[in-house]
């Protein structure tokens, strides 16, 4: 048996049991410069991935920013990184919208992603990504005779199952916002 490869992070240190799984993080800062790089630094300085990062001003009035993360991790590491974000001067709010949804008898929280996908492809294949887009409801924003650009927008397995499938029908670019997320119900942050 292989020893089990260890992060660069502390948390490692002790036993843990427990299984690492998505959760997506929405944190409320103040909008000025260097308070996205301290953020991400706090994940990147324990060893820990951004899986999807969006981050845009919100809340124009007030100077605040919407950063919503998604990372993998054990509750307790996922715990930790909340502490140290709450801790973080320019961090108004942390909340871990896995958390609350899974507490509300929901599977996950609102998620959503847009992406531009660039096909290129002549004949059958042309007519073939056409088709798959409009069951996708997928836009087409560009176009020429040998390529389409769609935009898309959807839960995060809708992007992959429409990029997998135009891959084969002469997939060319692909370019995502990454996840954007919020509470289900009429509570705010």
């Amino acid at each position: 048996m292989s020893p089990k490869k260890q992060s660069g992070s502390a948390y490692f240190i002790t036993k843990d049991k427990e299984t690492p799984r998505q959760h997506v993080l929405s944190i409320l800062v103040n909008n000025e410069p260097g308070v996205l790089a301290r953020v991400i630094g706090l994940f990147s300085g324990r060893g820990y991935n951004i899986e999807s990062l969006t981050v845009s001003e919100t809340m124009h009035e007030k100077h605040l920013s919407r950063i919503t993360i998604v990372s993998s991790g054990t509750s307790h590491v996922i715990e930790q990184i909340k502490k140290l974000l709450d801790r973080a001067v320019p961090v108004h709010r942390v909340v871990d919208l896995t958390l609350v949804a899974e507490q509300n008898g929901q599977d996950k929280p609102l998620e959503r992603e847009l992406a531009l996908v660039k096909v290129a492809g002549k004949g059958e294949a042309r007519l073939e990504s056409m088709r798959i887009a409009d069951a996708f409801r997928a836009q087409v924003i560009d176009a020429s005779t040998e390529h389409f650009t769609f935009e898309i927008t959807g839960r995060i397995s809708k992007i992959e199952q429409f990029i997998s499938i135009m891959e084969p029908l002469g997939l060319v670019e692909v370019c995502r916002t990454g996840v954007a997320a919020m509470n289900r119900g009429k509570e705010g942050m």
